[in-house]
């Protein structure tokens, strides 16, 4: 039982470098493209807090974009999760453990209370276990609760390989290009009532796909592009 225990913790703490180094890694061999990023400059500029939302499939390269003074990152409370949270903490972010299935109302009090101290607050609306690219409530719920504005983002890569996971999680290859698209931003009447919600979440929903599709094809066409399936 303790050599058991003690693998665990040995296998998370190696995971969080391993993450860690990766993005580090990628972002020093890659180009980047960002679509519309006069978008989250608004926001930044202003000092208005918002909430940055992308399928959890393409998480990874996320802590690259930001630019804004400071944010809290919503992750799973399983052990992935984990590794991913002590991997953005090296990045200067925020982790909050939770979902909206385990812990979800512990998670979504540290969201308000991120919220309150004026963090911006990322979080993924198909996670932590999908379905995947289908968007949940809690995301607008919460949108409404503190009033902030909704920015759906997304990435992709002009040469990556694609894990047979829930969520298709991508990963770009050393040395190829990658772009970061915003969508337009997506506002929650504090008011509004369960249909108004569901329609916000349908929107988010379709927007971030229209967006992924879009991603996954900016590179279409061009020299060295090309995705493959892990199983």
């Amino acid at each position: 039982m303790v050599l058991k225990t003690l693998k665990k913790k040995l296998v998370a703490w190696l995971g969080q470098w391993v993450a860690y180094w990766a993005i580090k890694a990628l972002s020093r061999t890659m180009e980047f493209e960002e679509v519309n990023p006069e978008i989250p400059r608004f926001f930044w500029e202003k000092g208005i807090p918002a909430i940055g939302a992308f399928w959890h499939g393409r998480l990874l390269m996320m802590p690259l974009i930001y630019k804004g003074k400071k944010l809290s990152f919503l992750v799973s409370p399983h052990r992935d999760g984990q590794v991913v949270g002590k991997a953005l903490e090296r990045f200067g972010f925020h982790p909050i453990l939770g979902s909206t299935t385990r812990k979800g109302f512990y998670a979504f009090k540290q969201m308000l209370k991120a919220h309150q101290n004026g963090y911006d607050i990322a979080l993924t609306p198909d996670g932590p276990r999908g379905p995947r690219h289908r968007a949940k409530i809690g995301v607008i719920e919460l949108a409404k609760l503190t009033a902030r504005t909704v920015v759906p983002v997304t990435f992709s890569a002009s040469r990556a390989k694609i894990f047979k996971t829930w969520d298709h999680f991508f990963l770009p290859y050393p040395f190829s290009k990658g772009v970061f698209i915003w969508g337009e931003p997506i506002y929650v009447d504090p008011n509004g009532d369960r249909a108004h919600l569901e329609e916000r979440r349908i929107l988010l929903e379709r927007r971030l796909n229209e967006l992924t599709e879009k991603a996954d094809h900016f590179f279409k066409g061009k020299k060295g592009t090309g995705y493959f399936l892990l199983f």
